[in-house]
């Protein structure tokens, strides 16, 4: 008797530190397992540093503080947000500093009865004024026709490549407005123009006129 009262001490001793072992190892385990993820994305993947321009979740954000458990970003308003680190790991983080050289695109319209020659002369001249400006520009931009729009318009854009990245994002909209001002003057000069959606003039239509009918009619004199 003595030895299955020791039998069941024994057993339910060995139980119960079963049950505490693996509450532990299933506890320390998710910890260490968070721990080794942060020191992963710390110090293996490390996507950004603190004032780099980044782009998470389709929204751009700028890195304010880094923290051992969480990020700070500053979003385009100044709004303040914080990631833990351990959902930012999972997360795809477009990084603007470490980018290398960023294309533009700038969409314009022209109207769809401009002539073929017309339109390779705006081109030429185009290319030529994005050459020029090698300071801000790779050489061989693209321009091309993509869509008609309202029946009158053609949609046309000009692909250029920055020599930067968007990391100094006032920079890059200065260079756009400057080719967009040279764009304009190019469209002045040979007198090519968009016109608006076309527009029904109810004014010219002909007075309503009650004692009109149909020519099939018939009716009789009273």
């Amino acid at each position: 008797m003595f030895w299955l009262f020791i039998l069941d001490v024994v057993t339910a001793l060995f139980l119960k530190g079963s049950l505490l072992a693996v509450f532990l190892s299933l506890l320390l385990g998710g910890f260490f397992s968070r721990i080794f993820e942060v020191l992963y994305f710390w110090f293996v993947v490390h996507p950004y540093d603190v004032g780099d321009l980044c782009v998470i979740n389709d929204v751009q954000m700028r890195v304010s503080k880094m923290y051992m458990s969480t990020t700070v970003f500053l979003r385009y308003d100044n709004h303040e947000i914080t990631y833990p680190n351990s959902v930012l790991a999972t997360m795809p983080i477009a990084n603007y500093r470490r980018s290398p050289d960023m294309g533009e695109v700038i969409d314009f319209y022209i109207h769809s009865s401009t002539s073929y020659k017309m339109k390779a002369e705006m081109r030429e001249r185009i290319t030529s004024c994005v050459e020029n400006m090698t300071e801000y520009w790779h050489t061989g931009p693209k321009i091309i026709e993509r869509d008609v729009a309202d029946l009158n318009r053609l949609k046309m854009s000009l692909c250029v490549l920055h020599r930067m990245n968007f990391q100094d994002m006032d920079e890059r909209l200065k260079r756009r407005s400057l080719l967009v001002n040279e764009m304009i003057k190019i469209f002045e000069v040979l007198k090519i123009g968009s016109m608006l959606p076309m527009e029904n003039n109810v004014g010219n239509l002909p007075a309503f006129d009650l004692k009109r009918f149909p020519s099939g009619w018939k009716v009789q004199a009273n």
